[in-house]
């Protein structure tokens, strides 16, 4: 197209997404991020193939393809007043999934959700049991509640209904301090974390304050979630032995509500709340620039609703850019969880965009086709928008 003075203006293609249901033989063309250059991938038998396969049917031309997002803290199974019947359970995967969440670490829940492995058309679940905490000292009926003598014995019990994680509570209001208090001992934590480890299971803890994420990360617990009482010296020693964090930036908008509610019998909880949700950007930030790896995870179940994958992208985006969110929820997040991107032979779980989330991260809770296990998901309706 050439304009009035001269100069020609080359158009770049307009991405086209066709409309596909069910299991098939699949091409799709686009950018694959994290990548720069369009590439031409072919789905068949629930697998992504490099090579063409004959008779494929195009769904996507000249769009931007992310491989499955990740929830690293999600709770399937789980609603406010513990846990949920089945119908429920399903309603939460499913809207995970028509969010493009295609992977979720189940970060606690009291409910059997094994019965989703056998179904093709929900995401993958990664579980780490029941929560573990005292009682009295967290939300009712969630946890596995046990005195710290029998930690050990629980982190067995848990271990055996995971895979490969295990939720402790780190810390939660004590009602007599009225403040944010560990909920374990040092030895008690320790131990229980070695044990864990000794069963092949890695330990991540949910942590609101400052004590229990220090106390945790030199006992040698490999996550924290949430992480908001992060200091200059845990976050250095996170980075330097590689443990993860998991801010849920999404639930931590809740805390000023939290606080709200807490406010006239425990003024001085209500308090650390405020100041802990003010400088959580910095928090979160300064444990980016240090090189802890941190993930997108939601804390959807409970109070959070799911689906909200997008809107916890777009949070982190305003930590670290919208590369290192993209990451934290898709490639990196199914690194460290173990989980293949977009290459030969992996399976085929794709999010697919008209839009590239790299120049406007609110896209991305928009997906045009989600593509899980092989099976083309019709075009979702948008959460969070």
């Amino acid at each position: 197209m050439h304009t009035h003075d001269g100069t020609t203006h080359v158009h770049a293609p307009e991405p086209e997404v066709a409309a596909a249901t069910g299991p098939g033989a699949w091409h799709v063309h686009g950018t694959v991020l994290p990548g720069n250059e369009p590439r031409d991938l072919w789905i068949g038998d629930g697998r992504v193939h490099a090579d063409p396969i004959a008779d494929a049917t195009t769904i996507a031309r000249d769009a931007w393809i992310l491989p499955g997002l990740v929830d690293a803290h999600c709770h399937i199974g789980l609603g406010p007043q513990g846990p949920v019947e089945r119908d429920t359970s399903e309603r939460q995967a499913l809207t995970d999934r028509d969010a493009g969440t295609l992977l979720i670490r189940d970060a606690g829940s009291p409910s059997d959700t094994r019965w989703i492995d056998d179904r093709p058309d929900l995401p993958e679940i990664i579980r780490a049991g029941r929560h573990i905490a005292r009682p009295k000292r967290y939300i009712r009926h969630y946890a596995d509640e046990v005195d710290p003598g029998e930690l050990v014995t629980a982190v067995e019990r848990q271990a055996a209904r995971g895979d490969g994680w295990i939720k402790l509570v780190g810390d939660w209001i004590d009602r007599e301090v009225d403040d944010l208090m560990p909920l374990w001992p040092d030895d008690v934590a320790a131990a229980a974390i070695a044990r864990a480890h000794e069963l092949g299971a890695r330990v991540t803890a949910h942590c609101f304050g400052e004590e229990s994420a220090a106390q945790l990360v030199r006992a040698g617990i490999d996550g924290i979630e949430h992480g908001t009482g992060l200091d200059a010296a845990t976050i250095a020693l996170m980075a330097e032995r590689g443990v993860s964090l998991v801010p849920t930036m999404v639930n931590l908008e809740n805390f000023p509500a939290i606080a709200g509610r807490a406010e006239e019998r425990f003024p001085r909880y209500a308090a650390h709340m405020r100041a802990l949700h003010a400088r959580r950007v910095e928090t979160i930030g300064s444990a980016v620039d240090a090189g802890v790896p941190v993930y997108a995870g939601t804390d959807a179940g409970g109070s959070v609703p799911h689906g909200l994958i997008g809107r916890e992208i777009e949070l982190l985006a305003a930590v670290g850019g919208i590369d290192f969110a993209l990451g934290a929820a898709s490639w990196r997040a199914r690194s460290w969880l173990g989980r293949p991107g977009l290459v030969d032979g992996a399976p085929a779980d794709l999010v697919i965009y008209t839009t590239d989330p790299r120049r406007d991260p609110a896209a991305v809770r928009h997906p045009a086709l989600v593509v899980l296990k092989g099976r083309a998901v019709a075009s979702p309706t948008p959460h969070g928008a």
